[in-house]
């Protein structure tokens, strides 16, 4: 004999999936204030070196092909 499968009531899906993302986001743990702006000045000190670099590596390109093509 097959049992009949119980209907979901509509929405219930959508509820069971809150309710999981409000539990993952009791499990997080935000860092300190202090922490991202260390973290912060971290990144836009490395993006300004690599910046420069590129501009610097532009500019070298740049001369070398001006002074080939004469």
């Amino acid at each position: 004999m097959a049992e009949k499968r119980e209907k979901k009531k509509f929405g219930a899906g959508i509820a069971s999936w809150f309710k999981g993302v409000k539990s993952e986001f009791k499990k997080i743990i935000w860092p300190a204030p202090n922490k991202i702006v260390n973290d912060t000045a971290i990144v836009l000190v490395t993006v300004a070196i690599v910046a420069a670099f590129l501009s610097l590596l532009d500019w070298v390109f740049h001369f070398g092909i001006e002074k080939l093509l004469g």
